[in-house]
């Protein structure tokens, strides 16, 4: 092969896509659950978030239900369904903080679920009411620093079908940011891809209360 040939041959592999994105082609789920205190401290409160209410309460909230790849995920899916209703992204602020949250991760994610618009907010729903979100957290009452390891920990002793190989505990600007749970298409637990699995290793990580 001249050399013309071969670098005619690499600009092409790069100009093809690796995966086509298409709608409900996806291997497994991540479950992610934000910290809303960590969030809102780092800018949520700035932008005067609903979210951030402090007669919201919120603790660990629903960031979203992600089809993922064995290694790598789709987003911004093609698909056939109806984008949700302003009411229908409205419904899950409850779980997600905002409607805007709840419409984002449609778009983003859930397009590429293969489900509708309700479908998938009811999967995610359903997926979120399966894990115990460990209740010391609830009830800090100022600022600590602690090992992200104990974090992982108090899920799994409070989710004992879940394993190691199966959750992992993300970092933001020293700050406690999210847990990721790794579930099947059917919402069992499963190990993570390698991809996933990038724990957070902060011994002294930041974790704000509930305001």
């Amino acid at each position: 092969m001249t050399l013309a040939a071969r670098a005619f041959a690499v600009l092409a592999l790069f100009a093809s896509p690796l995966r086509a994105e298409t709608t409900g082609e996806f291997d497994y789920y991540v479950l992610a659950l934000s910290w809303s205190p960590g969030w809102c401290a780092r800018e949520g409160a700035a932008r005067d978030s609903e979210q951030c209410d402090t007669d919201r309460d919120l603790g660990w909230v629903l960031h979203g239900l992600w089809p993922q790849y064995e290694d790598g995920w789709p987003d911004y899916c093609a698909t056939p369904e109806a984008p949700p209703s302003r009411a229908r992204t409205g419904a899950m602020a409850d779980i997600m903080g905002t409607s805007g949250s709840a419409w984002h991760q449609w778009k983003k994610h859930g397009t590429c679920s293969g489900l509708s618009a309700d479908a998938y907010y009811e999967t995610a729903r359903d997926a979120y009411a399966r894990i115990t979100r460990p209740e010391e957290f609830r009830r800090l009452d100022r600022e600590i620093t602690l090992p992200t390891s104990l974090v992982e920990e108090a899920f799994l002793r409070d989710n004992p079908d879940l394993a190691a190989d199966g959750l992992t505990v993300t970092c933001r600007d020293g700050m406690v940011q999210e847990v990721r749970i790794c579930l099947t298409r059917d919402l069992e637990p499963r190990d993570c891809g390698r991809d996933v699995i990038r724990d957070c290793r902060l011994n002294d990580a930041l974790m704000p209360p509930i305001r």
